[in-house]
């Protein structure tokens, strides 16, 4: 809750839950209405009181910004923005005769109008909403408390998900008003990895899932850009990089990485780039030759050139310029080393110092870590690294899991941060996981002490683009990642108090329908594979 709270809003509050207590002396599950209908939020927020009224809300809604940050640009924009999603382009000619309206203004207060994202910033919110002029309130509208403006701009999407369009009197309308809902994320990292190097996605598909992540409240786009296919980054210091493009035309140019970047900081969505090294890096060497070990040993790069960890400072420099995100990852999976040792001149390399390819693999991360942090950046590093060499990783380093289950309470008793994207449940292009299996993974399995559980960041779901493109990447994203952006939002305790086959499923068909009336090419729910389209006719809401 934001410090100096005004006292009207202190006494709102009291008086909302005043209003409130009857339904509390026979309360509803936290993910059930007053009414006992289950609460269309997703993810579902931390604490949720509502009443049995129905309120309208004006189409032209106005903003009220109060305290040091309500009058962000950040929070004008996203008012606006999500003013566009909730009412139709027509609906100011279907006013209602009187003009009358129980929600005429949105006040937004934001404790501070510092501006910075970073990972641990606080993405707490307070929602109030009940009628104007009400019998339990002295506050007409809607009310958003944040002490930030990222928090802020997670409470307009709840906001956004309880206004809802009636058809039939053509009015947005707030149902089971009045609403409190207090709420805040379990963890600080909840990301979505986007490949970009399999197949080339343009900046507008990028802005797409950008978006559709900030309607799940997930913030952080992992963007694996680079692979051992192609390298389609525009890098200042070393022009010749790009030649490692699929083709002239499926490139990101330095404006195109900016732009991205603060398309998601308005969002409230930090960007973690990658670039993977020293294995998935065969691409490279299309502009520069010389990165390779030879022409028959493409990868991994050659560790026994000084060249070599040149041209990654000089990656890290430019790519410093436009990331300001303080995590960054370094890869550092899949390094089969095999052929440093039939290739003279690395294998002269490895005799001279005494070294196993095993030795010059920890070499290589290592040195690459050293560049990062010289660059204030925390390196990130794929879990092999941590299983080989978990002794000498620098204690900044943070290990993202994804070969199976029980990583991180390894990697946290070591005393080292972890990310979880287990494969089994939390890679997305493994079509044939189920919605269900997506909703189970918990980043915190098999860690019982709390220091330990502060460790884990949170996790990530990954959508490896080996089969996604622009045809098909939004459909293979959504609605799973969804399952997992709750788990990673919502309180342990509420969703696992949760029917999976009823309620969860109930608003994860709502949700989906959300995006998809939000423009988001979201696959029917119940796929028995991953983005397939529906077997024949049905409702949105059932499939």
């Amino acid at each position: 809750m934001p410090p100096n709270r005004p006292a009207y809003l202190l006494l709102a509050l009291f008086l909302a839950g005043t209003a409130a207590s009857a339904a509390r002396r026979h309360p509803p599950p936290g993910n059930a209405t007053s009414a006992g209908e289950p609460v269309y939020l997703w993810p579902l927020p931390k604490s949720v009181s509502s009443g049995s009224q129905t309120l309208t809300v004006d189409p032209d809604l106005a903003l009220d910004p109060q305290g040091p940050g309500g009058a962000s640009p950040a929070v004008a924009e996203a008012f606006e923005r999500y003013k566009g999603l909730v009412f139709a382009p027509w609906a100011h000619a279907a006013r209602s005769g009187d003009g009358g309206y129980d929600v005429s203004k949105l006040t937004v207060v934001v404790a501070s109008a510092n501006e910075t994202l970073a990972l641990e910033v606080d993405e707490s919110y307070t929602i109030y909403v009940a009628a104007a002029g009400g019998v339990n309130s002295i506050v007409g509208g809607a009310t958003i408390e944040a002490n930030t403006i990222y928090g802020a701009i997670r409470g307009l999407e709840t906001f956004s998900q309880l206004c809802v369009f009636n058809y039939d009197t053509k009015n947005v309308e707030v149902r089971h008003a009045p609403w409190h809902i207090q709420d805040e994320p379990r963890f600080a990292f909840r990301g979505l990895l986007l490949d970009t190097s399999r197949h080339y996605l343009p900046v507008d598909v990028i802005k797409q899932v950008i978006d559709s992540m900030s309607f799940a409240k997930l913030n952080v786009l992992h963007w694996h850009i680079i692979d051992e296919q192609s390298f389609p980054l525009e890098v200042p210091s070393y022009p010749n990089l790009w030649k490692g493009s699929y083709s002239k035309w499926e490139r990101y140019t330095v404006e195109d990485a900016h732009d991205i970047v603060n398309y998601a900081k308005k969002r409230g969505i930090n960007v973690m780039a990658e670039i993977d090294v020293p294995g998935h890096a065969e691409s490279w060497g299309n502009g520069y030759p010389k990165l390779w070990p030879s022409p028959n040993c493409t990868e991994p790069l050659d560790v026994s050139s000084n060249f070599t960890f040149e041209v990654i400072s000089g990656i890290l420099s430019d790519m410093r310029k436009i990331f300001p995100f303080g995590l960054f990852h370094l890869g550092g999976d899949e390094v089969y080393t095999g052929c440093w040792n039939v290739t003279p001149h690395v294998r002269q390399w490895l005799l001279e110092r005494n070294m196993t390819t095993k030795d010059a693999y920890k070499y290589f991360v290592l040195k690459a870590q050293e560049l990062a942090i010289k660059l204030n950046w925390i390196p990130v590093n794929w879990e092999e690294t941590f299983n080989s060499f978990k002794e000498n990783l620098n204690p900044l380093t943070v290990v993202h899991n994804w070969l199976g289950p029980g990583v991180c309470p390894k990697v946290v008793a070591k005393g080292f941060r972890c990310i979880m994207s287990n494969q089994g449940v939390w890679y997305l292009d493994h079509l044939d996981v189920p919605w269900e299996d997506v909703y189970s993974g918990e980043p915190l399995a098999g860690i019982s002490n709390k220091d330990q559980q502060k460790l884990v960041l949170g996790g990530e779901v990954c959508m490896w683009g080996e089969t996604a493109d622009t045809s098909d990447v939004l459909q293979t994203i959504w609605p799973r990642a969804a399952a997992a952006a709750e788990r990673m939002w919502s309180q342990l305790e509420a969703i696992s108090a949760q029917d999976l086959e009823t309620t969860v499923l109930s608003r994860l068909h709502y949700f989906r329908c959300l995006l998809n009336h939000r423009g988001i090419a979201a696959a029917p729910v119940t796929n028995y594979y991953a983005r397939r389209p529906p077997i024949g006719p049905g409702s949105c809401f059932v499939q």
